[in-house]
């Protein structure tokens, strides 16, 4: 099945004023794609990442302000929307320990919101983000979708439960759900809470003594495009309707080693500082994130073109690129910690 059927109905991105659903909606304008983007509500009529676009690329989306969680606004985005991918979540795991209401709220009551959505209007496919932080830290690597589901922070917790909401709806009802994982994305505009763009924004506003966290928990890296294409090939697969899919890079580092890589990428060097608030509560860190893609392969000839240790430098070099234009730094507070 392809992303748009051929009477050109448009697709939905929830939450595509975010990092990741803003490189979405580019992703499918530039293959021709109608889309209509759900972003939240605001009284500045703000569009998140997308009020960044090209005026002639904004003038190609249909933007929905709303509420994920409002079941009436969801399902009225919905209309008319033969496939939808589901991104509208609450990510910060930091804030999950301040606020963990509001991620059962957005995350599990927003996706149920969406499939109950899908079942009534006869959507014809819906993609649903999960994150790989439901798995905890790694009990085997590298980590497939088999791998148990252990809820170490609030925010992954409420992943949990809105995954099993997703594909409870596909075993019920046979709402046709997939569930796309994807491990640690990183690129450009993404927020400054993730480590990647901690370390590259106080590189580039001119500090070269940084702030960071734990230094041993590794992560396995992935570009933005990566995790995008993976959206749209899991979209145009059957067999990946009723299935939970892993989009990693088969690539695992430490965060010291990234950091370390960054400075090498950006040609400086580096002192860095531990900064008690950015550490997690000893049995909320996930100390080891390693993934397994297998599967998105074997079921969509996915590959990541990022990947590696020389992938992984190359996103790296176009992120610290694009935090590096001034205009884009502007919109960051280097040194200063985001929850």
């Amino acid at each position: 099945m392809d992303v748009v059927s051929a009477d050109n109905k448009p697709v939905l991105v929830t939450g595509a004023d975010g990092f990741i659903g803003s490189h979405l909606v580019e992703l499918l304008i530039s293959q021709g794609h109608e889309v209509k983007a759900f972003c939240l509500y605001n009284s500045n009529g703000s569009w998140g990442w997308l009020d960044t676009l090209p005026e002639a690329r904004k003038a190609q989306i249909e933007v929905v302000l709303g509420d994920i969680r409002d079941p009436l606004c969801v399902r009225e985005a919905m209309r008319g929307c033969e496939q939808v991918f589901h991104l509208a979540a609450l990510i910060a795991i930091p804030y999950s320990y301040v606020a963990p209401a509001s991620y059962i709220d957005t995350n599990i009551h927003g996706t149920l919101n969406v499939v109950q959505a899908a079942r009534d209007l006869g959507v014809q496919r819906i993609v649903h983000t999960s994150t790989s932080e439901t798995y905890g830290t790694a009990q085997f690597v590298p980590i497939t979708e088999e791998h148990p589901l252990v809820g170490q922070s609030p925010y992954a917790a409420s992943k949990i439960g809105a995954d099993q909401i997703a594909l409870s709806y596909w075993r019920s009802f046979e709402t046709p759900v997939a569930v796309l994982r994807p491990f640690n994305t990183y690129g450009p505009r993404q927020s400054a809470r993730a480590v990647i763009p901690t370390i590259i924004s106080q590189i580039a506003s001119g500090l070269r003594e940084i702030k960071l966290g734990a230094l041993s928990p590794t992560r396995d890296f992935n570009f933005v495009a990566d995790t995008c294409a993976a959206f749209l090939a899991v979209a145009n697969s059957d067999a990946a309707l009723g299935q939970v899919i892993n989009a990693a890079s088969n690539f695992e580092i430490s965060i010291g080693a990234t950091a370390a890589l960054i400075a090498e990428v950006m040609n400086v060097e580096l002192t860095i500082r531990t900064d008690e608030q950015r550490l997690r509560p000893e049995g909320s860190e996930v100390n080891r994130l390693f993934g397994d893609n297998s599967r998105l392969r074997e079921l969509t000839g996915w590959q990541p073109a990022y990947g590696g240790l020389d992938g992984f430098r190359h996103g790296l070099a176009l992120t610290a690129e694009w935090f590096s234009d001034p205009a884009n730094l502007a919109r960051y507070r280097p040194g200063s910690y985001a929850v």
